[in-house]
């Protein structure tokens, strides 16, 4: 009853926050924010599952699965569990709401309490989403995430915050459609072979081949079709390139501790989603070409093209959202190349650059505290009046050009060995194209650091400019450890991953190919 557990409690607080009086709400939410970070703690290192959780025989542990109601022949369930592939999402999750909690202590100076309690609300759904395991009750989930932050960039976002805010929702709640139209499919294809909407139960019927006809769609179109609309859907969400547009909008525009849960949590939503529905239950249309070419294609696309954005950027905000487009970019070629350190350094990914991309939003945060602007032209010498919030972004900026002994290093590294043998026709060119995209990533924010950090101090502002607060620097610390933690010793959660990514990698290789990839 452990997720129970952290999403009432967590749920609870959100209401209580919305109720104290602004004074008290921030640390407030912070302290209660602590119980969530350690119950997911202690789920992680008390884990002893096996397997996948959609696979039979997979151990679904911290399981709970109950009916819930009768809708026709579908008996909806409350069903919550976690494996190796969500638990260590469900912990990054934690960590960066409560360090963005603290985040926010400095810049969010009206209606604290609305905008604390609807954090602790956006962390409730989002522990929905990385344990949920009845479709019904995740989509749930899924779809309550976009209404505090909806709330969030509308209400305390920056000028044009309620522009940016209506295309963040009409984007994705437009892509949650299209996907539940692609899940309806498979579930109207597949029966009376199931009685539930379990997604585990879905998938091992779909692997079992109880698809069939309907509507005058063969079980393979059905497949095909309801492939392509979930890959929509997610890829909204994920984003990449052509549907990003909205993202640098929303980053822009929200307060900074907004971007930490957006880049760092949100986004991985999108890639989690496609490791779970089109890899792990439709792995035959993801592995029949020209698919895994196409959606290869769609990485390599989103890594140079977001890299190539950012370096044309002058707003740091900007800068660092058009790089979250590239490093997803880097999720979709691992994913897609169904090799055990393709898909389980694609999941280690999402982890890294959760971290990583909360660390560069909160320090771009610490330093328009101080100076008032992001834009790359207007600071300059920065390094000698915010020395340990400067080292940090400098840290953080080196870990996202992937330098050695940092957890983008590792992650990368992985992707590019496991995507080097992939399935995709020209696997090895494909690969090589994208390692292009760290030279850009080292190009732009070379240039941007080089800009805004050193050289004389020239900022003219109104402000005084000197060192940050503890409570602002001290979250960077914490995530430059992480970070750090992850590139020395990757196998912390990469075992964890691997546990959990190695049945689909098999079940692809034996039943799919017939063996030709082993």
């Amino acid at each position: 009853m452990i997720i129970e557990g952290l999403l009432g409690f967590t749920l609870a607080a959100a209401l209580f926050v919305f109720v104290v009086p602004d004074r008290l709400a921030g640390k407030l939410a912070t302290a209660l924010s602590l119980v969530p970070l350690a119950g997911s703690l202690w789920m992680f290192s008390t884990y002893s599952g096996e397997g996948n959780a959609f696979f039979a025989g997979g151990d679904i542990a911290f399981q709970t699965r109950v009916d819930w109601v009768e809708i026709g022949q579908y008996t909806l369930q409350w069903n919550v569990g976690v494996d190796g592939i969500s638990l260590p999402l469900l912990v990054l999750t934690t960590i960066l709401t409560t360090l963005a909690l603290v985040s926010s202590w400095t810049p969010i100076d009206e209606r604290q309490s609305q905008f604390y309690g609807l954090m602790l609300l956006l962390e409730t759904a989002l522990i929905g989403v990385f344990t949920g395991l009845d479709f019904f009750l995740w989509f749930i989930f899924w779809e309550a995430v976009l209404i505090p932050m909806y709330l969030l960039i509308g209400i305390w976002g920056g000028p044009r915050r309620k522009y940016a805010a209506i295309k963040f929702l009409l984007y994705t709640n437009i892509a949650s459609l299209v996907l539940f139209a692609g899940f309806a499919l498979l579930v109207f294809g597949l029966g009376d072979s199931i009685g539930t909407l379990s997604m585990p139960e879905i998938t091992q019927a779909l692997h079992a081949g109880e698809l069939d006809s309907f509507a005058g769609l063969s079980a393979a179109m059905i497949q095909e079709l309801a492939f392509l609309l979930l890959f929509v859907g997610f890829a909204v969400k994920v984003p990449v390139v052509p549907f990003h547009t909205w993202l640098p909008d929303a980053h822009v525009e929200a307060p900074t501790p907004v971007s930490v849960i957006l880049a760092g949590v949100l986004l991985k939503m999108g890639t989690y989603a496609l490791l779970r529905f089109n890899f792990t239950m439709l792995p035959e249309v993801a592995m029949t070409s020209p698919v895994p070419e196409i959606i290869a294609a769609v990485g390599v696309l989103s890594v140079i093209y977001g890299a190539m954005l950012a370096l044309a950027q002058q707003d740091l905000k900007r800068i660092v959202a058009y790089s979250s487009i590239s490093s997803m970019g880097y999720v979709l070629i691992g994913l897609v190349a169904f090799t055990p350190h393709g898909m389980g350094g694609a999941t280690f990914q999402m982890v890294s650059h959760g971290l990583i991309s909360g660390l560069m939003f909160m320090a771009v945060g610490v330093l328009y505290n101080a100076t008032h602007t992001r834009m790359v032209g207007d600071m300059s010498g920065l390094a000698d009046r915010m020395p340990w919030a400067v080292g940090i972004f400098v840290a953080g900026a080196f870990g996202y050009m992937g330098l050695p002994l940092m957890s983008g290093f590792a992650a990368e590294v992985l992707i590019f060995i496991g995507s080097f043998d992939g399935i995709v026709t020209a696997s090895p060119l494909v690969t090589g194209v994208a390692m292009f995209g760290i030279v850009i990533v080292a190009g732009y924010l070379l240039w941007a650091m080089q800009r805004t950090l050193f050289g004389p101090f020239e900022l003219e502002t109104e402000y005084e400019v000197g060192r940050a607060p503890l409570h602002d620097v001290a979250p960077l610390a914490v995530l430059l450890g992480l970070v750090i933690l992850l590139g020395v010793n990757p196998d912390l959660i990469y075992e964890l991953i691997q546990d959990g990514v190695n049945p689909l990698v098999e079940y692809a290789t034996t039943s799919v190919t017939g063996g030709e990839l082993a």
